[in-house]
Parts: C-alpha cells; structure tokens; sequence
C-alpha cells in the first residue's frame, strides 16, 4: 500500500460515511497506467511490523476528515484524474461506509481501486464487485504471518483473499515486502509457489522502506534482502508478470 503523504484537507468536523486521515492528490504508482487521486481509510486491527501508516490504525472519529469535503474535492478533479484508490490502513474494515464511498466516487466516472491486506475474505466478497483493481500485500507464507501482523491465524484470511482475487474477472497485484529479518530465499520462494499454485498471475516483491516504520529493530538493522538471480529467474516462470521494486 502507499504510504500516506502530507496533503491533508482540514478536518474540522467528524467523518460523514467513511472514516479517511488524508487524500494523495497525485499519485502515478498506486493504480498502474493511470493518474490516481488515493483516499486512505482509517482503522486497521493488524499492527504489521514494517507499517509505514501507522497514524492511520486508529479509527477514533476525531482524527477523521469529512467525506462531504474528500467528494468536493475529487469532483474537482474529474477531468484530470482517472481513477480513485482507497488504501489504509484497512480500507475492508469499514466495508459497508466504503461500498457507499465507491458509488459516491463512480458517479464522477473514476475508475476504482483498492489496496487490502485481504484481512477479511468475506469482506472482500462483498466488496470485489464494485472495484476494477486490486493491490492486495501476501506478507508470508500462511504459517509465519503472524511473525508480522502480531494477530494469530492472520494468514488464513489473507490467503483465502487471494484465492478470492485470482478468481475473480479483476485486475490485481500481489506484492510481498521483504525484510532480511522477517524473510528468508526460502520463505520468498515458498510463497512464490503457493501464489501460483492458486493462479495468480501478476506478483511485485517490494524492499522495505523505513519511512514511517516505527520498529526500531527493523529499522537499524540490515533491511536489504539480497535476492540471487538464481531465485529471480526461477520466480520469473512462476508469473505472466514479475517484478521487484
């Protein structure tokens, strides 16, 4: 997911409809091929260790901006952007404020896309039919993702949210960002299998980033993953796209 930037439209009031903590208003990396506006929801139950959104995993009203204000300023921009990403936090978390958020959005002829850690696959259900792209993040293999979420069984859903997506008639991402501590070749590699075992098509491995991580441990420690080019070759006939950024 992107990380939040610093435009910020003044929250004065309580969040009407869906809880939002900021609005990228140009972003070319967060839907590919398009020039998108990125909404960021509030709330997230997961506390990932390399989170560079941490400010955003609270979801208390009171730090929330107006959704009236948010739609005025997308309507501003219809003929310049082309598509609207909600990202997070957990934008799953309020699924029924984003359902409505969606149709507020479409009615200005934006494209949709969403960034989730597919936390919740029944959700996602509910959700998938009103977005054009996914971005969804496959943090581990099912058994170590609580190594990084801190919540037990967290990989059962995420996983489950992936099998969802690649069946689905969406265009998607799955990316994965490693750390020389929380990953091994063998972790990348297993997770590699798995996600084309399922189908997936489309996989970005993504370094880490200390920009708006607060765990120290990550931080000052050696967090470039060295991935041998055996290994890159070998992922690269897993997937119709491959990349690593």
């Amino acid at each position: 997911m992107g990380s939040m930037r610093s435009f910020n439209i003044s929250a004065k009031t309580p969040a009407i409809g869906l809880k939002t903590g900021g609005i990228e208003p140009f972003s070319t990396l967060d839907y590919p091929n398009h020039l998108s506006a990125v909404v960021f929801c509030r709330g997230c139950q997961w506390r990932c260790r390399y989170c560079h959104n941490v400010s955003l995993q609270s979801i208390s009203k009171s730090q929330c901006i107006n959704w009236e204000d948010v739609i005025c300023f997308l309507e501003g921009r219809k003929n310049i952007l082309e598509a609207v990403v909600f990202s997070g936090g957990e934008p799953l978390l309020q699924y029924l404020s984003l359902i409505e958020a969606i149709n507020d959005v479409r009615h200005f002829g934006f494209k949709i896309g969403l960034h989730t850690s597919g936390y919740s696959s029944t959700r996602l259900k509910k959700v998938i039919p009103f977005i054009d792209w996914i971005g969804i993040d496959i943090k581990a293999t099912k058994e170590k993702y609580s190594q990084i979420t801190g919540i037990p069984n967290s990989g059962i859903q995420a996983w489950k949210s992936v099998e969802i997506i690649a069946k689905s008639n969406v265009q998607y991402e799955c990316r994965t960002t490693v750390h020389a501590l929380l990953h091994t070749a063998k972790d990348i590699l297993e997770i590699a299998r798995n996600l084309r075992n399922i189908g997936v098509k489309n996989f970005v491995i993504q370094h880490f980033r200390p920009k708006g991580c607060v765990d120290i441990n990550l931080i000052c420690n050696n967090y470039h993953m060295d991935i041998e080019t055996s290994l890159v070759d070998e992922l690269k006939g897993f997937f119709e796209k491959f990349t690593i950024i």
